[in-house]
């Protein structure tokens, strides 16, 4: 049996004045009580933007004490404190506490070709390979040398010494069959020896080894880098502002946030926030529009505040600029059930908490969310947790430009490279010719 009221309610509003948050759902949840239990109700205005009253500043909560309203129709945390001074209904909604940060703009991924070596072991790599060349070429001058040695004297004195050392061309073409090889072999593509000498073949075998270990622990960790994203989300918890020097929480004064991290003496996580918030001057802001102006990109500033204000946020923000400039963290913290207050020891009290369980067993209150809060396509990857995301769900997108920005890079050095040593020798090799002539 459905109880009525006949009692006119004096219902408590928030959100008319510019700037003060509240409720969307608030004013259909007021249409949906006085349906279900049979009442009348009248709006006021309010000034305020803070639930208690500060020495110099008056709260919502006054309303109530001092009978103009009966309703307090906003989001109420629920907390002993309060339930002490009025009566708080059954939670119509749970929410939590995001954080809103700058949409992270990916840029070119021309780091990709090195990062999956530290520069130590470039250093080494270069080192080594030069080393290589440089044995190999004194094992074949070696070699030749003895080679020459042991020829018969009659040989050596009617056939030119094309294996002696002294014979530059001979030597220079020797030089730039072992830079090839030790290159070949750290590019993948082999090469033949210049030499069937025992020595010679135990250091290039020995190099051939150390090449196909550092290509293959070169390519195998290359892929990782080329399709990961270059630009990093801000943070993806709380315990990434904790434990970061340079990064400031923005919170709105005498809200949520700031009561559970600023109005205690916790330690740990709590103290390093409490912190962190200090250390920035504008971190406390009066109305949520005060805090949001300091996310945008280059600022490494993060905002804490309710989950579904976070979303009007993201929302209002596109519809004003036409882009997604917001997102949310992967992490949320703390879990909060919200309720609405009425004057301590309504009798209105049990009917409107009631009425609330059914809300929430119709699952109603989701739907007005929706209703209400219809976000744009373009931003839902921006607010879904990844706790939320399935597999499935996940698209494998193309590798863009951005992500082989290393490679093309290194592909137009090298050609740059190789049309600069066609000029020189081009260069070279007419100064050659024109030396006859001018001898002439």
């Amino acid at each position: 049996m459905v109880e009525t009221y006949s009692n006119w309610f004096l219902i408590f509003y928030v959100g008319n004045p510019k700037g003060l948050s509240g409720p969307l759902k608030g004013g259909v949840i007021i249409e949906y009580l006085a349906a279900r239990l049979g009442f009348t109700y009248e709006m006021v205005r309010i000034t305020e933007n803070r639930i208690e009253p500060a020495p110099k500043q008056r709260g919502l909560f006054e309303y109530l004490w001092d009978g103009r309203c009966d309703f307090l129709a906003t989001a109420v945390v629920q907390t002993w404190e309060r339930n002490k001074v009025v009566d708080l209904t059954m939670p119509w909604e749970y929410t939590t506490l995001t954080f809103l940060i700058p949409v992270h703009r990916d840029i070119p991924n021309i780091k990709s070709v090195v990062k999956p070596f530290q520069w130590p072991v470039w250093v080494g790599l270069i080192v080594t390979a030069i080393c290589v060349v440089v044995v190999l070429n004194v094992i074949q001058r070696c070699l030749e040398y003895m080679e020459h040695r042991s020829l018969p004297e009659t040989v050596s004195a009617t056939e030119p010494c094309t294996h002696f050392p002294g014979n530059n061309s001979r030597l220079n073409g020797q030089a730039g069959k072992q830079y090839l090889y030790v290159l070949g072999n750290l590019l993948s593509q082999g090469g033949p020896c210049a030499s069937n000498r025992l020595p010679f073949r135990l250091v290039a075998g020995i190099w051939t080894l150390a090449a196909f270990i550092f290509v293959q622990a070169y390519t195998s960790i290359l892929f990782t880098y080329v399709v990961a994203p270059v630009s990093l989300p801000l943070i993806n918890s709380i315990y990434d502002i904790a434990d970061s020097d340079d990064i400031n929480l923005l919170m709105k004064k005498a809200g949520t946030p700031d009561k559970m991290f600023m109005n205690n003496n916790w330690t740990g996580v709590y103290e390093k926030i409490r912190n962190r918030v200090n250390s920035f001057p504008h971190s406390r802001c009066v109305l949520v529009s005060d805090c949001i102006k300091f996310i945008s990109p280059g600022l490494r500033n993060v905002f804490i505040d309710g989950l579904p204000y976070q979303l009007d946020a993201i929302k209002q923000d596109f519809e004003k600029t036409g882009k997604c400039n917001f997102q949310l963290a992967r992490d949320s913290y703390s879990t909060l059930p919200v309720a609405m207050a009425l004057p301590k020891h309504s009798p209105y009290t049990n009917p409107i908490s009631k009425s609330f369980l059914e809300l929430q067993e119709s699952g109603l209150v989701n739907h007005w969310d929706l209703w209400f809060r219809p976000m744009p396509v373009q931003c839902m990857e921006n607010f879904k947790s990844s706790r939320l995301k399935s597999s499935r769900s996940e698209k494998h997108l193309p590798l863009s430009l951005k992500n082989l920005t290393g490679a093309f890079l290194v592909l137009s050095v090298g050609i740059s490279l190789a049309f600069l040593a066609f000029l020189c020798e081009r260069i070279i090799s007419m100064a050659g010719r024109q030396r006859p002539c001018q001898r002439i």
